[in-house]
């Protein structure tokens, strides 16, 4: 999944605005106790984030 794929569903789920607050300010722990943006800033696989975050928000398998 390329980044802009990323982000867009990110936008989608959470809202323009909350998205990127999520993104910066929330530590999930499958991520090895980062926030997205410290996870992809250390270069992990956008898909493993993005299931991460799936995980964490307890979306529906429809999303993931």
């Amino acid at each position: 999944m390329r980044h802009t794929e990323f982000w867009i569903r990110m936008r989608h789920q959470l809202g323009a605005t909350y998205a990127e607050s999520f993104a910066r300010d929330f530590v999930i722990a499958e991520l090895g106790g980062r926030t997205v943006c410290e996870a992809l800033a250390a270069g992990m696989d956008t898909k493993d984030v993005w299931r991460a975050v799936c995980t964490a928000l307890q979306l529906p398998p429809t999303v993931r």
